[in-house]
């Protein structure tokens, strides 16, 4: 039991020991900026155009029910087809989606 508790003791002193920054030259008033890695690998935001669908409509007026207003509307996000996803841009930050099938609206 002694030795034990001689060990934890050691261990933690130990570890303490090494973050100690009394007595160092580093300036913690300042946050530590951090240089970006080396790499080149970005991955750039796509845009998409904004379109409007059939069923553009239909999810304003399912995005209204969830209390999303937009001033631009409900924008078409894939192809035209029988699946469509819509999004739409919340006044309060928000983005409400919605997918229809054969024109049946449902929220995302």
């Amino acid at each position: 039991m002694k030795l034990a508790l001689s060990l934890s003791a050691s261990l933690l002193v130990t570890l303490l020991g090494g973050c100690s920054v009394f007595g160092s030259s580093i300036d913690l008033s300042e946050p530590a900026v951090v240089a970006p890695a080396a790499s080149t690998d970005v991955t750039a935001i796509q845009r998409v155009p904004f379109r409007v669908g059939e069923s553009s409509y239909t999810v304003e007026k399912l995005a209204s029910a969830q209390a999303c207003t937009s001033t631009q509307g409900a924008g078409l996000m894939t192809d035209p087809g029988p699946i469509e996803v819509y999004r739409m841009q919340c006044q309060n930050g928000q983005v409400f989606m919605a997918r229809c099938e054969l024109r049946q609206c449902r929220k995302m």
